[in-house]
């Protein structure tokens, strides 16, 4: 194989581990030189990000490669990045291994494992937290005061349970950036990538990741009014900790660290094929645009499209939008996102209500919310899905 390291390791998971690689397929891939560990996960504003240090990751032997991907596909499952506000930061990452690492073949020799704490396999990131976790002690000031003194030393190398030591397989600061993303709206996306990488490895859930691939693909049921508006909000954000695409140069017009709160532009595209032309669906979607204009300074441009736009109309929080259409006739959803790139200034996001049917671009660097009718199909690999049902 002549690619990179990455690329090559997923090549591999494809053709052994389909379902992994198509799941590493749907992230978006960076490079960057991390301190002392090969690569992350991370949902940064909505959107789960991987990235890898092309050097460490290169010096790791292919199993070994494999295997790093696979623990960090495991982290997105069970939404570990989304789950540690509020917890001390070490033991909830060194919990988070310790649950996922078990029954991963050719993990590197620094990997936690549950024996190394005296407990057992196969409990949750939450119940390995409860066992590591011990409040101070102030009786007790030998030793780190996180458990006893005695044991304090021997941390993941020894046989004691502290974790004070210890250091986890990938770079868990990158999870940081995923404090500024509701967990509902994390959890869409990722039920969305699961969706997507089980039809590519054709239905077909590694054993091990079947309880949580279940769970995650039946849940309870979370409005999609609530969804539309997390997914509003985080592409309202301004600043360099929380702009949606903050690695792109065409944002620039968003100054860096600035909080100041700004006029939020958004562009919604509307299918007008047959699948959409709903009364009730429209008027629903309708609404909740007219929610969110209302909650904020916001401007809306409105493209009604098939296989090119039809009609196009402007609103700020005024009634008697996104009304009935008829357009009928081959749907080209590629037209919505080449007026986004035309538009100044740029949109923060784009909202698309469609049935999923016919030809995207390839990639797409505006946060993309698909908004799909029940039988849809998410029609493009990268954006964030959300069935409607009304």
């Amino acid at each position: 194989m002549n690619g990179t390291p990455l690329e090559n390791a997923v090549v591999r998971l494809l053709r052994e581990r389909p379902f992994y690689g198509h799941f590493i397929l749907n992230l978006r891939r960076e490079q960057r030189q991390m301190e002392g560990k090969e690569a992350g996960v991370t949902v940064r504003n909505g959107i789960p990000v991987l990235t890898v240090d092309p050097a460490p990751f290169a010096a790791l032997m292919p199993p070994q490669q494999q295997a790093l991907l696979e623990h960090l596909v495991k982290h997105l499952l069970h939404l570990h990045p989304l789950r540690r506000k509020g917890r001390n930061q070490h033991d909830w990452d060194v919990s988070c291994d310790l649950a996922i690492n078990p029954g991963i073949a050719n993990l590197p020799a620094n990997a936690l494992l549950p024996q190394q704490y005296d407990t057992a396999d196969g409990l949750a990131a939450e119940e390995y937290y409860q066992q590591l976790f011990h409040p101070f002690d102030t009786g007790n000031l030998d030793g780190s005061g996180f458990g006893d003194a005695e044991k304090s030393e021997r941390g993941a190398e020894g046989e004691g349970r502290s974790s004070d030591f210890a250091t986890t397989l990938d770079s868990h600061e990158l999870w940081h950036d995923a404090d500024s993303t509701p967990l509902a709206l994390a959890e869409e996306t990722i039920r969305a990538i699961t969706r997507e990488s089980l039809r590519g490895s054709d239905g077909e859930t590694p054993a091990e990741l079947q309880s949580v691939v279940d769970a995650l693909l039946r849940p309870s049921p979370l409005p999609w009014r609530q969804i539309l508006r997390q997914f509003v909000a985080n592409a309202g954000r301004t600043g360099r900790r929380s702009s949606w695409m903050r690695e792109h140069r065409r944002f620039e017009h968003m100054t860096p660290g600035i909080r100041k709160r700004r006029r939020l532009n958004l562009l919604v595209g509307i299918d007008v094929s047959d699948s959409t032309n709903s009364a009730g669906l429209r008027e629903a979607f309708a609404q909740e645009l007219l929610h969110i204009a209302r909650g904020r300074d916001s401007a809306i441009t409105v493209l009604y499209a098939n296989s090119r736009i039809q009609r196009i109309l402007t609103f700020s929080g005024a009634p008697g939008i996104v009304e009935r259409y008829d357009g009928g006739g081959f749907t080209d959803l590629r037209p919505v996102f080449d007026y986004a790139k035309s538009m100044q200034p740029l949109p923060a996001a784009v909202i698309y209500l469609t049935d999923g049917i016919g030809p995207t671009p390839e990639a797409m660097e505006f946060p993309t919310l698909w908004v799909l009718t029940v039988a849809g199909e998410k029609p493009a690999p990268w954006g964030v899905e959300l069935r409607m049902e009304i």
